[in-house]
């Protein structure tokens, strides 16, 4: 794909299966997710049938014969190169990232290693039990608590500036000696932008309403929980390198078919000016609240053409 998105391309596969559901805590928005882009790619003439992918994931794979998998999957199992290797183990065709990738950019930690390594930004980082990181502050607050390896904001909790001592909120989520994340709060505006084969889309400023201090999960997938803002208002310079960056950390965690960066950037009074990646998502969301199909969209691409064009580029050793 080029800077001129152009038709979408001729079918080369038949029979679609749509992996959707699956095991994580993002459960109910894969299967958002795939019903979408079920109903969207039947309407673009492909026999399509949906799996919800349990641990017989491979037995009904093996079954059911695609001719390619569109992985709408989301979080644990399904976006960090397991579901990934059982196609490859298959030989069956399927989108977005392949098993190195989408490990890599799963474990936020080792993500921020590679993008730190090819000159994107990001923030500082520790990891540490949950037990340490409720029994006192890691790192002077303002400052972020989330999983090592979940998206869609699962888990995330925020540790404000004046706080004593860290939340009895970060004791929820798993067991006292799972091993977490606290990343140093970036102030700012969020914004995210996509890549889509070669080519780079423009951004999105998302502005999380009802009240709600950052971009969490209700403000992500709840109609109406934000405010889209496209194509964000920024400087020029601050514009090319926000899709500069996006197109670097995609090609950095080895990224194909599409991925979507998300970054803060710190113009607040007396703020640090920082623009910092804070990760690559490998299997953004589909859903109708979803930020890639509005940026495809923006392009001049329709939610068919984009799955359509996400089927066809379809592989294995991605």
């Amino acid at each position: 794909m080029s800077d001129n998105l152009g038709a979408a391309p001729s079918r080369t596969f038949a029979h679609v299966a749509v992996l959707k559901g699956g095991l994580s805590a993002e459960r109910e928005v894969s299967l958002r997710s795939g019903a979408a882009v079920a109903e969207a790619l039947t309407g673009q003439g492909y026999r399509v049938t949906e799996v919800d992918a349990g641990r017989d994931l491979a037995q009904q794979l093996a079954a059911l014969k695609p001719d390619a998998c569109f992985n709408a999957l989301h979080g644990r199992f399904g976006e960090d190169g397991c579901v990934q290797g059982i196609l490859e183990v298959l030989g069956i065709p399927y989108t977005h990232s392949g098993v190195l990738a989408s490990s890599l950019a799963m474990h936020k930690e080792r993500a921020k290693d590679v993008m730190k390594l090819a000159g994107v930004g990001v923030a500082e980082a520790h990891l540490v039990t949950r037990r340490q990181a409720l029994a006192a502050h890691v790192m002077p607050p303002p400052y972020v608590v989330k999983p090592v390896a979940e998206g869609s904001s699962v888990g995330v909790v925020i540790v404000a500036p004046d706080a004593d001592r860290p939340p009895h909120s970060v004791a929820d989520g798993g067991p006292m000696d799972q091993i977490i994340m606290v990343e140093r709060f970036i102030a700012g505006r969020e914004l995210t932008c996509a890549v889509i084969g070669d080519f780079v889309t423009d951004i999105i400023e998302i502005v999380p309403l009802k009240g709600l201090t950052f971009y969490d999960y209700e403000s992500k997938y709840a109609p109406g929980g934000s405010k889209h803002e496209m194509p964000a208002q920024l400087l020029p310079d601050v514009y090319q390198s926000i899709r500069s960056l996006t197109l670097k950390a995609h090609q950095a965690l080895g990224c194909r078919g599409v991925s979507r960066a998300d970054f803060r950037f710190d113009d607040t009074a007396g703020g640090t000016g920082e623009l910092i990646c804070l990760e690559v998502n490998t299997q953004p969301g589909m859903t109708g609240t979803s930020l890639v199909p509005e940026l495809a969209g923006h392009a001049g691409w329709s939610f068919g053409e984009l799955v359509r064009w996400m089927v066809e580029d379809a592989s294995c050793n991605r």
